[in-house]
């Protein structure tokens, strides 16, 4: 295994076709990341590789470049498989090949998945596919059924290796290599390289070359993060609040759809905000203009998606919104490593709405291992100081405007019917102000309810299962993790350490769902034995 440090700086210096290179600017990729540079022009040249790199590093296009650059088109028999841990990521890589390949004619690509009939995908298969981006479990039922031959197969891609390791697919994954061709080319992707991997690593490829791309790590503390409680009505309020409470000056708002991007730089305008927002869908040259008037400060809030974002680099950016929170920990590290620099302080803003989004920050958390504390919000006191003195500031400017006689006659017709100036102004000042107070408390209220739960559900504890089937009972981890998560609201994530023995098995699970693993497990059978699960006693 050689590493290597060989990298270029752009697409244009890959020796792409003109198709690629098209489909690329399309998608808004005029430089590619660290993993990109580094390994597709090592995967063009036709070595086997391993990639050591995290989700949201651009992995996919690092393999799925020269893939779809180096497939051939002779004839309609598969030549290139991807391999992913879950259906997610299968259809997520599949779209971003299809993207990649827009310009490929007859480059077929299908993702192949439980959960879905498979005569669809038989059907597909039979029309003539030449990449497969498919879960394990389902490209071995494909091969078992003849309806998938990998025969002709030039490029296998394992990503997410260990991933798939840690959810028992090993026996799948040799049985699926096997149906391969022996002159292939092998790539390998894995965020860590536990033994299992290098196993792997050494029965399966040939001289690989190492790629390694160091995590990004949140070490800059320069940095405020904070997360607040709010509906998802209430957010772009919150925002435009934020701005003014902290006079922020250069902003970047980070959406997971083009879609929200669009809601979002609506609203903030009607807000009265210089704001302008870039998607996936956008083309090159309204890309460029967005940013350019960014630049010339023509606007000073971008909103954004994650993959529209890649490779944008402003200067004293004060924050960072995370309107949604993002999918992948490894966006957010991206997300916030956008302000807080060149010795200045920046501010990160995470907009939490519901347990979903509590659990994806929990795991920002121990990803980028860094506490995210509740925002601060100020007093009733501090907000009415400060709604006064935006207020007293209209106030001035519209004395200085023209044409004020007929509110003033307004003011009169008050007088005349028998109240005092003291009661016109104290109603006026609470119709406007009430509203802008209303809003800081019911938001203040929601965040206190939200960190005492959040604060529980952080301390969660695991507790170590014993079950008594093991290996003799052809019980993998993959069958213990499929029984939990397909029978339980419990992510595979959430599973700790899996020990599969001879003839007992040891599973960690979170210690407030034990119960009701264990009582799911006297209710089913696992490869047609039933199970017994118990707290284990002390290692």
């Amino acid at each position: 295994m050689n590493e290597i440090e060989t990298s270029v700086s752009a697409f244009a210096d890959m020796d792409l076709s003109e198709q690629l290179l098209d489909a690329l600017s399309d998608m808004g990729f005029s430089e590619p990341s660290p993993i990109q540079a580094e390994a597709i022009p090592v995967i063009l040249s036709g070595k086997d590789v391993i990639g050591q790199a995290q989700t949201g590093t651009g992995k996919t296009a690092a393999f799925g470049v020269p893939m779809i650059e180096l497939i051939s088109m002779e004839n309609k028999s598969v030549s290139g498989i991807v391999l992913c841990p879950t259906r997610e990521l299968a259809i997520q890589v599949s779209n971003e090949l299809k993207k990649i390949a827009k310009y490929k004619k007859g480059l077929h690509i299908l993702p192949v998945y439980g959960g879905e009939p498979i005569e669809r995908q038989i059907a597909a298969l039979k029309r003539g596919v030449k990449i497969v981006v498919g879960t394990p479990g389902r490209v071995i039922d494909h091969l078992n059924r003849g309806t998938l031959r990998l025969d002709k197969v030039h490029m296998v891609v394992l990503d997410e290796a260990d991933e798939m390791l840690n959810m028992g697919f090993r026996d799948d994954i040799e049985e699926i290599l096997k149906s391969v061709p022996d002159e292939r080319q092998t790539i390998l992707f894995s965020a860590t390289m536990p033994k299992p991997i290098l196993e792997l690593v050494h029965r399966y490829q040939r001289n690989p070359q190492m790629v390694k791309i160091t995590k990004a790590e949140l070490t800059n503390d320069a940095i405020e993060q904070s997360y607040f409680e709010v509906s998802e009505s209430s957010k772009i309020r919150l925002i435009t609040q934020l701005i003014r409470l902290n006079d922020l000056k250069l902003m970047l708002v980070f959406c997971n759809t083009k879609r929200k991007v669009e809601e979002v730089v609506e609203q903030l305008k009607l807000n009265g905000l210089k704001v302008d927002g870039i998607h996936g869908d956008l083309r090159q040259n309204q890309r460029n203009t967005v940013l350019s008037k960014l630049r010339n400060s023509e606007i000073n809030i971008l909103v954004a998606t994650d993959v529209a974002a890649r490779g944008i680099d402003v200067s004293n950016v004060d924050a960072v919104f995370n309107y949604d929170i993002p999918l992948d920990p490894e966006y957010y590290v991206h997300r916030i490593g956008r302000t807080g620099r060149a010795g200045k302080t920046g501010k990160a803003y995470s907009f939490v709405t519901g347990r979903n989004d509590r659990k994806l920050l929990m795991e920002i958390e121990k990803f980028s291992k860094t506490t995210i504390h509740p925002g601060t919000l100020p007093t009733k006191e501090e907000w009415l100081n400060l709604c006064k003195e935006n207020l007293k500031q209209k106030i001035q400017v519209a004395l200085q405007a023209r044409r004020n006689e007929l509110y003033s006659q307004v003011f009169q017709d008050f007088l005349s019917e028998g109240l005092s100036a003291e009661e016109v102004s104290t109603a006026l000042l609470r119709l406007i102000l009430k509203d802008e107070l209303d809003f800081i408390l019911t938001i203040k209220k929601a965040h206190r309810e939200i960190n005492d739960e959040y604060n529980t559900e952080h301390t969660e504890k695991t507790v170590r299962l014993f079950l008594n089937v093991g290996k003799k009972d052809k019980i993998s981890p993959k069958d213990i993790v499929g029984t939990i998560i397909k029978n339980t609201k419990i992510n595979f994530r959430q599973i700790g350490d899996i020990d599969v023995y001879d003839t007992f098995s040891f599973v960690e699970v979170p210690k407030k769902k034990s119960e009701e693993i264990m009582e799911l497990f006297k209710t089913l059978k696992v490869k047609g034995r039933k199970v017994n699960a118990e707290i284990a006693k002390s290692r």
